[in-house]
């Protein structure tokens, strides 16, 4: 009898130990999205996804509402859209202490992502792979920090944010299913 007792209670916590680790498990790469709402006065809105990659995290945005031409597009510090003027999202996303640059630039601030352009539609997609941002719990994860949209074009060299102007649309991003 204390072997099928044994037996039994070993069988329980191999199972629940299966299920226990296979719940943790993602079923895919991890993945985030920000939904990007407009700032008081502006139009702007859309959707930016974060997917995770061998070689870094895919950029992939969707905008509408904006002039033409080129419209600076950053991860700020804060996840925090609430104020009416997106200044809640604080200054762009910077752990490592670097200058403002380019996003093919190697120094720079985590949250530099260059422009968007918008076309005579104000419609602005964008899709890059980006080496710095991570979507894991380490220094440069972009989970729980905002995106933002400004009004003029990022010079990608202007300290420290590239003169790009007032914000037009402001977006929180969030882990999303994989």
């Amino acid at each position: 009898m204390n072997f099928f007792r044994g037996s039994v209670i070993a069988l329980m916590f191999l199972l629940g130990s299966g299920f226990s680790a296979q719940s943790q498990t993602p079923a895919g790469p991890l993945k985030a999205v920000a939904v990007l709402h407009p700032t008081a006065d502006s139009k702007v809105g859309g959707a930016v996804t974060f997917t995770e990659e061998a070689d870094g995290v895919k950029v992939r945005a969707e905008i509408t509402g904006l002039t033409p031409g080129n419209h600076g597009f950053h991860v700020h510090e804060f996840g925090d859209c609430s104020a009416a003027d997106a200044s809640s999202a604080g200054a762009h996303f910077n752990p490592t202490h670097k200058p403002h640059a380019g996003p093919d630039t190697p120094d720079r601030h985590v949250g530099d992502m260059g422009n968007v352009q918008a076309d005579a539609s104000g419609k602005a997609t964008l899709e890059y792979v980006d080496h710095q941002i991570s979507l894991t719990n380490d220094e440069r994860s972009v989970i729980g920090r905002s995106v933002v949209v400004h009004t003029k074009a990022d010079d990608l060299k202007s300290q420290p944010s590239g003169d790009s102007g007032a914000r037009v649309a402001c977006g929180v991003i969030g882990r999303a299913k994989s």
